[in-house]
């Protein structure tokens, strides 16, 4: 595949490539900040088909727009205590995230993820790129499970308990904290920080938020795979463990809940 047969597919991301093969794939919604939508969801999994099927993709930075990486939607809460997701949905978008886990967990492309501000949903996504930097003003939080009566999920789960520890990520995904840029790369979940709007690359080319560190150019042409699978990662088989599937009558047994409160049954006042 080639980047003319998928570049004006996607509704949620720009992609430039330059002449050494750095694709650049910037997330947004409405030319705004990405928000995390359904749309979203269904075409990430696609995205990132169509860039590994591409050869002439030799490495991806992965960035945001505005002032936002990833943004939960304000409405999270609502959707999911309404009771109104059918077990049709949950099947369907399990069936998203497993693509996109898999996919980032088992690809040929090095990606750098260049956080340009807050990642408030799907930040097991920066946590499976192979580089990570980020703007002073970044932040991670978990902004879709809590809020909206589910348990962490999404390869969240797994991943950050393999980044942080489990006692620490527990406390960051049960107890909704937030981790500053600073206190990040003190933990080791990014690996530079740089200020808002800093140009420059030690690789010579501009980058979205600072200085995009990977060295394409030391690479030959098809040793970037190779290189990165040398490189500690998680595979199908701990993925596994991240998503399994929930059966139609679970579903309605947390619809029941939530409708009326919680596993209490208390129904909250309105």
């Amino acid at each position: 595949m080639r980047l003319t047969d998928y570049a004006e597919t996607f509704k949620t991301a720009v992609l430039s490539r330059t002449d050494d093969g750095v694709l650049t794939v910037r997330l947004h919604y409405r030319e705004g900040q990405l928000t995390w939508t359904a749309l979203v969801h269904r075409e990430f999994p696609a995205l990132l088909e169509a860039v590994e099927s591409d050869e002439a993709n030799r490495v991806v930075v992965l960035t945001g727009t505005g002032d936002a990486f990833i943004r939960t939607p304000d409405n999270y809460r609502a959707v999911y205590r309404s009771g109104t997701v059918t077990p049709a949905d949950w099947e369907r978008g399990i069936g998203e995230a497993t693509r996109m886990l898999y996919r980032m967990a088992d690809r040929r492309v090095p990606v750098v993820a260049a956080l340009n501000g807050p990642v408030t949903g799907h930040s097991e996504l920066v946590l499976l790129c192979d580089l990570v930097i980020c703007t002073q003003d970044t932040y991670f939080e978990d902004g879709a499970h809590l809020v909206g009566g589910l348990v962490p999920g999404d390869g969240m789960q797994v991943l950050w308990p393999r980044v942080l520890g489990p006692v620490r990520a527990r406390h960051f995904l049960l107890a909704a904290q937030r981790i500053s840029a600073a206190e990040a790369l003190a933990l080791g979940v990014v690996g530079e920080v740089v200020p808002r709007g800093r140009a420059g690359s030690r690789s010579g080319r501009p980058g979205p938020v600072g200085p995009v560190a990977y060295p394409a150019d030391a690479l030959p042409p098809g040793a970037a795979g190779p290189a990165r699978r040398t490189a500690p990662r998680l595979g199908h088989r701990g993925l596994r463990l991240a998503l399994p599937v929930a059966p139609a009558q679970t579903v309605r047994r947390v619809n029941e809940c939530n409708r009326q409160g919680g596993p209490g049954g208390r129904r909250t006042s309105r």
